[in-house]
Parts: C-alpha cells; structure tokens; sequence
C-alpha cells in the first residue's frame, strides 16, 4: 500500500518520508480498516486522514469541532493543490448548496464539517447519495464526559458506524490518558479499531513553572525571551484576560484578548490576526486554543493554574508545532489550587465527576511541585516512561534543593489546627512567623504556642511550604467557598511522627533581565549564517505580500522550517527546490519561479 502512498506523499505534500506511525496508519484506513490515532501537536495527525482521502474512491468526511480549524485545513489544502471545502455556518445558502452538489457529483477529495450539522436528517441523506471514502474523527477525545472539551454531540456519532458499516473510520486526538482512550472507543464503537498511540514526547519545547511572585513582571521575562515572535497567554478569567492584555499593550506588546464574552466579531478578528500576522500575543481563557493550526508559536504562557494535566498537555502542545524550540510557562499560587477546588464542588456534576476533577487537580499540583525531570513527570501522567531525565525543563537545567521537611510541615499544621483551620495561609504564616499585627492580636492567637516558631523562614518560603502541603494532600481548603485551610486526612501519620516529608527549596528570584538573553538558547531556532539569514528574510518578507494577496494565513504557504531550508541551501533550480521538503508539485508550480527569483536577489 505503502507503494502509492509514498509517491503522494512527495508530490501532493513534499515529504520523502513518513514520520514515526504515520505509514503504518495511512496503509490500514486506505485498506478499509479503522483507526483510533493518539498523536501529539505537530506530530503529523492530519495527514493520517488526508493520504488515504486521496488514495480512496470518493470523499472524505472529516468531522471538526471548530469553524476556525476547518478553514485553516481547508486552506493549506487548497495550497496543495487538493479539492477540500467545508460546510458550516459561514457559508450562504448559494454557497452551501454548491458544495453539496459537488459532494454528489464527486469533485471534492475532503469535506469538512461540524458533528452538529453532520448529524442532521438533511446531510445524513445527502451522505446516503454520496460515495464516501472515509470518515475522520477530529479532537476525538471531546466524546469524553470526563475530559476537558467535551461535547455531547460527539456520543451521536455511532451513527456512522451503524449507517455505513462499511466505510472506514479514524478517530484522532493529541490529548487522552487511558480511561479516555478506552471511553473514545467506546463511546465511537471502535473496539475492533486498532490503535496507534505515538510518544507524547515534545521535544523542542521546554518546560518550566514558577510560584507567583509578582506575575506581570514574571509574564514579561518569558516574553523578553521571544520578542516580535507570537505566543499565547492563558489566565483564568475574563477579567485577568483584559488586564494582562491592557498590561502588555503599555509595554509595547501587540496582545489581543479573547474570551467568551467579547463579540463573535471581535473574536474572529483577533483570531485572524493572530493567526494571520508575526508577533502577536494572544491573551486568552482556554475558549481559545482547540485546534490551532498556527506553527511558530513561540511560546504558551499560563497565568493561572489549569484545570488538569490533560489541559495542560493540550494548551502547551500549542507551542512549537513547527519542531522549534519553544517554551511552555507556567505560573501558579495557592489561590488557585483553592479556585479550582471550590469552582469542582460548586459545580453541578456529579458526585463521581467531582471526584475524579479533584483526582485529576491533585496531580497536576503534585506536577507543579515536583523535583523530578516536568517532562518525566507529563509523561508518565499518560503512561509513557521517559527512560532519563530531559535536560530541557527547569528542574533539570536548574535543580531545586531538597530538604527533610518533616519540622517545618509540622509546624504549619500544628498553626492550622492551633488557629482553628478557620484560616487562609496568609493569616497562619504571620502567625508562624510572629506578627504582632491587629488582626492577630485581635483573634488572640499572639498568645498561641505556634506564634513565632517560624520565624527561620520568610513568608514566601513559608508560601511555598504551604503549596507543598496542598499538593501533597497534607493540607485541604475548606470548600465552603472562605478558602481557609484545614488537615488533610493524611497530616495525623506526619504529625505522630509515623511518616516523614521532603521539600523543595526554591532558589531565591534573580533580578529580571529585559534584554533578549536566551535567543540563541533552546527556546530559539538555529542561527543562520549570514548570507543565509538574509535570504531567509527575503523569503519570509515574499511570504506576507504572498499570503495578504490571497488572504490566508503566512504559514500556509510554507512553514519557516521549509523557508530556512531553501535559505541555506539556495537551491539554483526548480528541480533542486523541489527536493526541499515541504516543496510538493503544487507548490512548486505556483510558488517556484517566484522563490528563485526572491534568492537570486538576495544574493
């Protein structure tokens, strides 16, 4: 099978070879078997369905949660010269019905669409009319009642499998530890489906977390580091969304923001232009992200806590699609742990749900506080062992200490519980640490056998003690919605002195650096020569004018990864420009002469 699908692969999409899986899943769809494919960002997902679209009789029918995305692969289709289209909302009902006649007729190789529109009466009798090569199954991990974008629309697509047993399925995601893996199958009737799960290692992108301490000024370092490159920046809220964005304006950030509340004009727009322009800075609540397509995002920065490894995975696999280095930051206090435990129990899902949110809230925590290598930590989150440590996270380019804490962690439940566990840790850590304001005065607890016997400590390494006892379930917030902190049931073993404890040790923050210090670093590509840099330019300044005459995004034209490969090898023809991987057929009909002439210029 592989004997026609490598020719495509070169001609249609300018790639010598398969990479990893990908071979492997293109030969079982084209030969009429399903598919359930876990993949990381980047890895290559799409082109698992869109090889065998093409090497099948008929129309693939690529199931998509998002209008953005679906025009964004439309797209870079197109540009390979492939008659993809999609159907949603945006069209005109002119517009509309053309597709569906050319979905009948049989001109469309992929047809994009919407599970809810997919699951009408109308398209499913337009589907009974059509011949259909395949059905694709995006994001498949949104069937999961327990993940983190699930959609109920998502259960109702048995139906394809029960109306048309026949036509082949493949289910995708980058994001499913195992008991969502076996609920897609589930939920999708693919248990006979075989399954592809490929490392969900990201190499390029290095990981780091931070305790809060003076987040705005922290945002700007990571930024600082990728100055005029694009990133996004989560924050929790709608509000902190408008702040950080208005923040980054005032120090000459071109940031936009995004959430739920701004008008679906405004949000489109400021989609488009980040996926559109260089440099752009999205600051957004996670209602943006799914299935961005956009490649050299440089870096993914959260302000806030996210809800889950799953999310996080999902979010900071956001960065570095095209396989350059890139960051992925995280900044997280208390507080947060305490917001997302009280938004968990005030939620209205039940108990079961609840539970395993708390489950899952615990390890990401465990995550923040680790000592050992983040990546090692991700991983084995999702099943996989990462044989050693990465060497590109900041546990292992920077080691925290570690110290026996068992006396310190005494000390502070022996205040929670002193003081009642009717209070926040910023009450408890004056306490410790022997305030004598009002407030303690007040509450009596000056004259508490634990006023003072912490003083050895400052408060943010007593911050930071507090996080570890969180994390470690030592210490719970009190869910009523006060976020004062009370014993976990595991605190009586330490507290009898049955069990013993170790903490990190943060190192203390260095003065910020506002100059770019670490472009040459992991977080930024590979340094051209010179002569190369210049060409490399060229082409990327050619690449804009190119991309806002046709009013498609840059990187839909050519990755920077295939723009520096030609800038360092200066192919001197069409033929030698045509081995350049990234370089299909189609491309180099439309794009060829155009690139030579921008090298020739160049010099």
């Amino acid at each position: 099978m592989s004997d026609s699908a490598l020719p495509l692969l070169r001609d249609v999409f300018g790639h010598a070879a398969f990479r990893g899986e990908q071979e492997a899943i293109v030969n079982r769809v084209t030969a009429g078997g399903d598919a359930l494919v876990l993949m990381p960002t980047g890895g290559g997902k799409s082109l698992c369905y869109q090889l065998p679209a093409l090497l099948r009789a008929g129309t693939a029918i690529v199931v998509s949660p998002l209008i953005a995305l679906m025009q964004d692969q439309v797209d870079a289709l197109r540009q390979l010269g492939v008659r993809a289209t999609f159907l949603n909302s945006t069209l005109s009902s002119n517009d509309a019905m053309g597709v569906e006649q050319a979905l009948l007729a049989g001109d469309l190789d992929l047809l994009y669409v919407a599970p809810e529109r997919l699951l009408t009466p109308r398209f499913l009798a337009l589907l009974d009319q059509a011949q259909v090569a395949l059905f694709a199954i995006d994001e498949a991990h949104c069937v999961s009642q327990w993940g983190h974008d699930f959609r109920p629309e998502y259960r109702q697509l048995t139906v394809l499998h029960e109306r048309w047993p026949q036509v082949p399925r493949i289910a995708l995601t980058a994001t499913a530890d195992a008991p969502t893996q076996r609920e897609i199958a589930e939920r999708l009737q693919l248990q006979d489906a075989r399954h592809f799960v490929s490392s969900f290692d990201r190499p390029n992108i290095r990981y780091a977390v931070e305790a809060k301490d003076g987040g705005p000024r922290q945002l700007m370092e990571v930024i600082d580091r990728h100055r005029g490159a694009s990133g996004i920046v989560y924050c929790m809220s709608r509000r902190k969304v408008e702040a950080t964005a208005e923040a980054l304006r005032e120090q000459g950030i071109d940031a936009l923001p995004y959430h739920a509340g701004l008008a679906a004009e405004m949000r489109a727009e400021h989609q488009r232009r980040f996926l559109r322009e260089d440099g752009v800075v999205m600051v957004a609540t996670i209602a943006f992200g799914m299935g961005i397509d956009k490649p050299d995002v440089r870096f993914v920065a959260h302000m806030d806590l996210p809800k889950s490894m799953e999310g996080y995975y999902q979010e900071t696999g956001r960065a570095g699609r095209d396989g350059d280095p890139s960051e992925a930051w995280l900044c997280f206090g208390m507080g947060d742990a305490a917001l997302l435990q009280r938004m968990i129990e005030n939620s209205d899902a039940p108990d079961e749900r609840k539970r395993v949110e708390h489950r899952k809230l615990d390890a990401l925590l465990g995550y923040c506080e680790s000592t050992a290598c983040r990546r090692q930590s991700l991983l084995a989150y999702f099943g996989e062992h990462y044989p050693q440590p990465c060497g590109n996270c900041d546990n292992c380019l920077s080691p925290a200490a570690s110290i026996d804490g068992t006396e310190i962690a005494r000390k502070a439940l022996s205040c929670v519980y002193r003081t009642g566990q009717r209070f926040g840790a910023g009450h408890v850590i004056d306490v410790l640490r022997g305030s004598d304001n009002a407030r303690v005065r007040q509450l009596g607890h000056d004259t508490l056998s634990t006023h003072g016997i912490g003083q050895d400590l400052d408060a943010r390494q007593w911050r930071s003690v507090f996080r570890q006892l969180m994390a470690a379930g030592l210490l719970e917030s009190d869910l009523d919605g006060h976020g004062s902190l009370r014993l976990g049931a595991s605190s009586g073993p330490l507290l009898r002195g049955e069990t013993t404890l170790s903490l990190r040790v943060d190192a203390p923050r260095k003065a910020a650096r506002r100059e770019r210090s670490n472009r040459t670093g992991a977080s930024a590509p590979a340094i051209l020569a010179d002569d190369a840099q210049q060409r490399f330019d060229a082409l990327r300044a050619w690449r804009g004018d190119s991309a806002r005459s046709q009013n498609i995004p840059a990187y839909v034209i050519f990755h920077d990864a295939t723009l520096r490969e030609i800038a360092v090898h200066a192919p001197a023809d069409l033929n030698a420009l045509a081995q350049v991987n990234g370089v299909g057929a189609a491309k180099l009909a439309r794009y060829g002469d155009a690139l030579l002439e921008v090298l020739s210029a160049a010099g």
